[in-house]
C-alpha cells in the first residue's frame, strides 16, 4: 500500500486522508478508510456540487478535509505531468 508523496506541507495531510492500494478499487486512489474512489467525488465536484452537498447526499461517512484532499491530489497529480 502507497500513500500520497506531494509538496511537504500539503503531504502529511494528504496521507491521511487519501490512499492507494493495490487491493481496493485496483489500486486506484480512494479516501483513506474508505473505499470511495477519489474520481467519484472529483466528478461530483465537476458537476458544481458543493462539499456540503457531497457529503449531505452522497458521501455522508465523508468530512469536508477529505473533498479537499480529493481536489488537492489532483491538482497535484496534473500539476506533475504535462497534457
Amino acid at each position: 500500500m502507497s500513500s500520497y508523496t506531494g509538496t511537504p506541507i500539503r503531504a502529511n495531510v494528504m496521507r491521511e486522508r487519501i490512499e492507494v492500494n493495490p487491493n481496493i478499487h485496483f489500486g486506484k486512489p480512494c479516501v483513506a478508510g474508505t473505499r470511495i474512489p477519489m474520481v467519484n467525488v472529483l466528478e461530483l465536484v465537476s458537476e458544481g456540487l458543493s462539499f456540503e452537498e457531497i457529503i449531505r447526499d452522497y458521501y455522508p461517512d465523508l468530512q469536508i478535509e477529505d473533498v479537499r484532499a480529493c481536489v488537492q491530489y489532483a491538482i497535484d497529480v496534473i500539476s506533475r505531468r504535462y497534457i
